[in-house]
């Protein structure tokens, strides 16, 4: 093998996965769950309170602990991979070397479009709640400024963009509390909304089947993508094999307790989810309980922390797998593509060209393709990285004693099923959009390998 082997610190002795150590490593277990909470956005539940209030009567926080049981068991296989393979790629990387280099490819496209199409959806809504604040602003002009923000921050060096997501995780949580804060005071101080403490918005019996746990999956596992990113840093973690799976079920469970936190507390003081609007319920219900000055602080916070906060960290992941894809030569200009920047230490190129293709999706491409795409991408690669782990650990590795049977058959195969019964029910558009893309991914595949034929150098020797 001529490259030079991954071999940097004590806890990563007797690693072989082929590639030189290029990027730099300044990461640490909290550099990472910043990164995970950024990525799912504390504040998230603002932009679909609504919509999640009425499919779920008004029991928004059992939602969001629904969402948090689904998905561990997939934040679990992340966990498992990111221990055998410390390298950047997330699932592109799991799959390629877990289950096949060539289905690696075809989920890593799919990822990609997962990522890439993430910042213009992010940048587009944001640009959209400002411009309803200061109309004269073209909501073209605003992206653009978000879009190079974040490019430049990106750009510069994982260690900057670490810093920017202390500061905008601070904004969210100072806002958060705030909220949180004036919603105890008018509820259980004031007497207003429902009075003081409720069961119904955690748990009505006469309203729970099967039914509403199966829409409770669909709208909350779509409500947690992102927690994956963190092991697109791999490369950029010191002892990444202790400290990316941690930070991966950590943000998830701590993301968790956040979201059922501010909806129970806005469902105590707004109990009423029939009549709330489904775009702006938790704006109104800031200003219900705490006046104009909420009210324009959470769209303000939200703005950044979607626009740039959040936009940051995912444009951060996909020019590491870009990066990753390219340097395994499985991309056209992936000379380009897979370079490292001589003095940042960033995948420069890659971060640069995600920012252009993030500005022109987000002029031509509709919001509704937009998130077709995301979901199909993001489930269906969280499918194939289950399978991966037991074909990697289970089938490959031979581990079948009793351990090896709970965590490499049974918690992979539940998150398999788990997020296959959320993906069956996509509706038509949704298979046909993420189908055509899938396509697209299978074709460049045969081409680069030359009918499947042939895989990417580093793995040859494996």
């Amino acid at each position: 093998m001529s490259e030079v082997v991954i071999q940097t610190t004590e806890s990563e002795k007797g690693t072989n996965l082929g590639y030189k150590q290029e990027l730099k490593r300044s990461l640490t277990l909290k550099d990472l769950i910043i990164y995970g909470l950024i990525t799912m956005l504390p504040i998230a539940p603002i932009q679909v309170y609504g919509l999640i209030a009425k499919e779920s009567f008004g029991m928004a926080p059992l939602v969001y602990l629904v969402g948090v049981i689904a998905m561990v068991f997939t934040a679990i296989s992340y966990s498992q991979m990111s221990k055998e393979f410390p390298i950047a790629g997330s699932v592109y990387s799991y799959v390629q070397r877990g289950l096949n280099p060539h289905v690696g490819f075809v989920t890593g496209w799919l990822i990609a479009v997962d990522y890439i199409m993430a910042p213009a959806l992010l940048t587009g809504f944001s640009a959209m709640w400002l411009n309803s604040i200061f109309p004269a602003i073209p909501t073209v002009v605003i992206m653009l400024v978000f879009i190079s923000i974040n490019t430049f921050i990106t750009a510069r060096g994982i260690s900057l963009t670490a810093r920017a997501n202390k500061i905008f995780l601070t904004m969210e949580i100072a806002v958060l509390l705030i909220f949180l804060g004036f919603a105890f005071k008018f509820v259980f101080i004031d007497g207003n909304g429902v009075g003081g403490f409720s069961l119904d918005p955690i748990f009505q019996a006469d309203k729970i089947d099967f039914h509403f746990i199966a829409s409770a999956a669909s709208i909350a596992v779509l409500g947690f993508l992102g927690f994956d990113v963190i092991s697109t840093l791999s490369e950029e973690v010191e002892n990444p094999q202790k400290t990316v799976g941690k930070a991966t079920i950590t943000s998830l469970v701590i993301i968790g307790l956040i979201f059922m936190l501010q909806t129970y507390l806005a469902a105590l003081a707004h109990p009423d989810y029939e009549g709330l609007d489904p775009d702006m319920a938790f704006f109104d219900i800031a200003r219900e309980v705490g006046g104009d000055f909420l009210y324009y602080s959470l769209i303000f916070v939200g703005v950044a922390a979607v626009g740039i906060a959040n936009a940051l960290a995912i444009q951060s992941a996909i020019s590491r797998i870009i990066y990753s894809m390219s340097r395994d030569k499985l991309l056209p200009f992936s000379g380009i593509l897979g370079k490292i920047h001589p003095v940042y230490k960033t995948p420069f190129n890659a971060t640069i060209f995600v920012g252009f293709v993030s500005l022109i999706v987000s002029l031509f491409i509709s919001i509704e393709n937009i998130v077709q795409l995301i979901n199909f991408g993001a489930l269906t690669t969280f499918m194939v990285l289950n399978l991966s782990v037991f074909a990697h650990f289970y089938v490959k590795k031979g581990r079948r004693d009793a351990k090896g049977f709970f965590n490499y058959l049974l918690l992979p195969m539940i998150g398999f099923l788990i997020i296959f019964f959320v993906w069956s029910g996509f509706d038509r558009m949704t298979f046909i959009v993420g189908s055509s893309w899938m396509i697209v991914g299978i074709i460049l595949g045969a081409i680069k390998s030359k009918g499947y034929k042939e895989v990417p150098p580093v793995m040859r020797d494996m």
